[in-house]
């Protein structure tokens, strides 16, 4: 089954050596998930200062700079994996340094019809 990590915590936590090395260690247990045959995708978000929001109220687009909403942890990056279960997925997010300042929210990826095949 897929699952999908969101990867949250606050943005202005880490200092850049610490971010430099999160991404060092979120890298290599990405390339753990892909040996072991799990990897689909990953990569870390730019800050939400770089956001861009979009709304469409009654056929009126509205575009708006920054998140979405203010909260107290930001969506930082995300894990996309195969795992046989959400045991499987709880240990695999664990490994995530953020899991240990932020959360690690995991979600079952739903299957549709009609989506283009990878």
């Amino acid at each position: 089954m897929r699952y999908m990590l969101l990867i949250y915590g606050d943005e202005k936590a880490l200092s850049d050596q610490d971010r430099e090395q999160c991404y060092q260690e979120s890298a290599q247990i990405a390339r753990d998930l892909h040996a072991a045959g799990q990897y689909i995708d990953a990569s870390p978000l730019h800050l939400t200062a770089m956001a861009t929001s979009v709304r469409v109220r009654e056929g009126r687009r509205l575009v708006t700079d920054g998140p979405f909403a203010e909260t107290r942890e930001q969506l930082g990056g995300f894990y996309l994996i195969d795992a046989g279960n959400l045991d499987e997925a709880i240990s695999i997010a664990e490994r995530i340094p953020m899991a240990k300042r932020g959360t690690v929210e995991i979600r079952p990826v739903m299957e549709i019809p009609g989506l283009p095949a990878e």
